[in-house]
């Protein structure tokens, strides 16, 4: 009998049963209590790593144990196949982007199952097949009937040598990343997505999400930046034109001593017709300066400048006139495109004014002394108006209030919220992603395809060369029949942005084959929400925010009921890095899943990314952690496989006979792995790593025991039991030891063994004793000692009575059954 486990023999063959046998397939008319778990769909690059392999591993060690403690799991997989990489090998390749997504589909969902991980495959779903995006277009024109998909003029990164554009990332330098050549901000007519309209209702929501990382809630809540204040309408001097701004604190209106514009903002032709030719043209050179800038880099990475365009505002309420200038930090995507300087109260206004010599004008004081000095900082704190007309002497409070009245009362303002965040802007002219179901007729105007035409497929053998959009070029897809006039018409040449199609994939795994519907109703209503999400946090305010939208949006028009929110509970899983680094074909430093179960064993790989750190954290991959996994999944085999058969008729299910310590000391630790396991699900830490080192613990004394006592009943027990303890960690050896014991039904259809207190109990427990903060003894106690009797312990051992020397304790702090702290002096 081979003394180490022959996970090359072993593992493979599992694998087939189970697919075979369909044991992972979830109905939901099954009896028991659902749960939906899944992780975030993958982009198809090619090939996996360990990295990767951390998050399936998660999902699927979550979806076994809920599955053991009798709950009906759906845990599907799918594929997020549009998007730019498979454009640009198709560049670099001269290959057609389906045909490389399709083959790096093939090798990862390869891979994936050689994880041996639980999916319902029946349900997966490819976001590239016309099955699939068909419904991305219905989707589409659903917000396009209710208003809230719409075309606008916006400003974009456009290559002029490449003639297309660029997203932010592909900026560097102000070059294009694959010519080099630099980069243009242009407006260009593109598609958005009123999620703007469903702001107050994406704040909300996040309260009733106790299940999400704080940290997530809070960088939407700041991403969707609601500020509540006042918005203000300023005259040009010598114009007819205005602008408006927007404060959160208008209290310091009189403090204004400049004002600065986008150069962008519709106002500035007019200034520049009213302005001498001199400043018209430092205006027009400012301007084309940031024509190859990013949004970023101007508002976050460049330092602050601007120029004076010669042209005065005038300020709505002290009526003085104040400088316009054009800056590199405000743009006209953002807000209203203008704000207002108040340097003696914003710290990146004083750096401006002082950068630019202008005037200083303090009007909130800290404290009712006044104004002794002029201001070295800005102050940004409340207090008391100062040079503010009638408003003098309020509180910031209470003026901000008064003011908002006047400005209303005038017509010249009024309080307003404002949002961070912007609508979506889905457009993309690229080749691989969802035509846009669009049509333009000259008779009909925009007109949208009906949903008998759908889906609007992308033509094949277009040529992608990185120019321009290929679908803008390809004559027969771009000419075609108006729906609704019967005459010629021209078909959007834009496409989705991918994040669109994986704002709603986990409704369609729901219903993955259904060709009338993007998901059937009463499927929703019995599996939604999704139970338990697990994906990187650099999400946060991407897919995850627009996916709270959709189904905001899908909620009002009842194809869901229930929660507003699609994800009860969310888990971000940490990195794995490889030498301290992140792994890359660039550094060489990639550690695949082939070769990782090929040299280790997938059970080893499982409990290795499982084991070394907390699921959150972010771990290191070293040979001497996959080394260690190996040789305690041996110990595992040498401990249990040789007393399978006299083991197979101890039940797991009922506590043996204890006829010695060590009897008690072993079926205790079986429990011990029990509660952990049950405890890691049910507190939604999913912190395995504990449960594995408990398991370590187990193993070892079973080890000691096969020596000893093998033919004690708590060994024989623990043998038995150990297989359902291993089950969600390490599937393949424990469905092989659970067959060897003769059950003829995979483990993976079993229940846990439930922790019973009655195997936890213990004896006694040991107290740790502190002096003052400091470890002076452990002392022995029996459980659920008082408090008194262990105080009177700790000062009766002979360490402790030393670091006493006749001090008195002024303190005493007690855990009960943990410790007891003495604070002497």
């Amino acid at each position: 009998m081979a003394d180490t486990y022959d996970f090359r023999n072993i593992e493979r063959p599992w694998q087939e049963r189970w697919e075979r046998e369909q044991i992972y397939i979830a109905d939901s008319d099954d009896p028991r209590p659902k749960y939906y778990t899944m992780e975030m769909l993958p982009y198809p690059s090619g090939d996996l790593h360990v990295g990767h392999a951390k998050n399936y591993t998660l999902g699927d060690a979550v979806a076994r144990t809920m599955r053991m403690l009798g709950y009906n799991v759906l845990h599907p997989m799918g594929w997020d196949a549009f998007g730019l990489p498979a454009e640009n090998a198709a560049i670099a390749r001269g290959i057609d982007p389906g045909t490389w997504t399709k083959s790096n589909i093939a090798n990862m969902e390869r891979q994936v199952r050689l994880m041996g991980t639980g999916y319902d495959w029946r349900r997966e779903v490819a976001t590239c097949d016309p099955e699939y995006y068909r419904w991305n277009q219905w989707l589409f024109l659903r917000l396009y009937e209710n208003g809230l998909a719409y075309k606008r003029e916006a400003p974009v990164n456009w290559c002029p040598h490449d003639q297309t554009v660029l997203a932010n990332e592909q900026v560097i330098d102000g070059r294009c990343w694959r010519c080099g050549h630099l980069v243009e901000r242009r407006n260009l007519s593109q598609w958005f997505l009123k999620i703007t309209d469903y702001a107050d209702r994406l704040l909300a929501g996040l309260d009733e999400l106790d299940g999400w990382p704080e940290r997530t809630k809070t960088m939407q809540r700041n991403w969707i930046g609601r500020s509540t204040g006042v918005t203000l309408k300023w005259k040009i001097e010598q114009s007819d034109a205005t602008f408006e701004t927007f404060t959160t604190r208008v209290d310091t209106i009189f403090g204004v001593t400049f004002v600065v514009l986008a150069p962008e903002h519709p106002a500035v032709a007019a200034i520049k017709s009213i302005v001498s030719k001199k400043n018209a043209a430092a205006i027009e050179t400012f301007a084309e300066s940031l024509q190859s800038k990013s949004e970023l880099e101007r508002t976050s990475l460049m330092e602050k400048e601007g120029v004076a365009t010669g042209a005065y505002a005038i300020n709505p309420l002290s009526h003085e006139r104040v400088p316009i200038f054009v800056a590199n930090y405000v743009v006209a995507e953002y807000g209203t495109g203008a704000v207002q300087g108040v340097p003696a109260h914003d710290e990146r206004d004083f750096e401006f004014a002082k950068k630019y010599g202008l005037p200083i004008a303090q009007v909130i004081a800290q404290s009712d002394v006044g104004v002794d000095a002029p201001l070295t900082e800005p102050y940004t704190g409340e207090g008391r108006l100062i040079a503010s007309g009638d408003f003098t002497g309020m509180r910031s409070e209470r003026a901000r209030d008064v003011i908002a009245e006047h400005l209303k009362a005038a017509g010249i303002g009024g309080k307003t919220v404002h949002y961070r965040f912007r609508d979506w802007l889905v457009s993309r002219q690229r080749y691989w992603g969802t035509p846009i179901p669009i049509v333009y007729c000259e008779r009909c105007g925009e007109v949208a395809v009906p949903d008998d035409q759908l889906p609007v497929l992308l033509p094949a053998d277009v040529p992608i060369t990185g120019e321009g959009s290929p679908l803008a070029r390809d004559e027969q897809f771009i000419n075609t029949t108006c729906p609704s006039c019967g005459g010629p018409a021209r078909r959007e040449s834009d496409t989705m942005d991918t994040f669109f199609e994986s704002s709603w994939y986990f409704l369609r795994y729901l219903d993955a084959r259904n060709d009338a519907a993007p998901w059937a109703i009463d499927h929703a209503r019995h599996w939604m929400n999704v139970d338990q999400y697990i994906g990187g946090a650099e999400h946060t305010v991407l897919h995850l925010l627009y996916s709270r939208f959709f189904y905001k949006f899908f909620h009002d028009q009842g194809w869901v009921s229930g929660s507003e929110e699609p994800f009860q509970r969310l888990f971000h899983q940490g990195m794995v890095l490889y030498n301290g680094e992140k792994m890359s074909k660039s550094r060489g430093n990639v550690v695949g899943i082939d070769e990782t179960a090929d040299k280790n064993g997938v059970d080893a790989m499982r409990l290795f990314l499982l084991y070394v750190t907390p699921p959150e954290d972010t771990s290191d991959w070293t040979d001497e952690g996959i080394t260690g996994r190996v040789r305690f999944l041996n110990r595992v085999w040498r401990a249990s496989e040789p007393f399978l058969a006299a083991a197979a008729d101890v039940s797991p299910r009922e506590l043996p006979p204890i006829a010695s310590a060590e009897d008690r000391s072993l079926v205790r630790a079986v429990h011990v792995v029990a509660k952990s396991m049950v405890d890691e699900v049910s507190s939604r830490r999913f912190h395995f790593n504990t449960t594995i080192a408990k398991l370590d613990e187990l193993v070892n004394a079973m080890t000691t025991a096969a020596q000893k006592t093998p033919d004690s009943r708590a060994f024989l027990y623990a043998v038995h039991a150990l297989p359902l303890l291993l089950a969600p960690y390490a599937p393949h050896i424990a469905d092989e030891l659970w067959s060897r014991l003769g059950h003829a039904t995979s483990i993976h259809l079993e229940r846990v063994i439930e922790p019973e207190d009655a195997a936890l109990e213990v004896d006694e427990i040991t107290l740790v004793v502190q002096v003052n903060g400091k470890i002076r003894a452990r002392i022995n106690a029996p459980p659920g000692i008082a408090e008194d009797e262990a105080i009177a312990l700790a000062l009766a051992d002979p360490n402790v009575r030393a670091q006493m020397d006749g001090k008195e304790v002024r303190k005493r702090i007690f855990v009960p059954d943990k410790l007891v702290n003495l604070v002497v002096a």
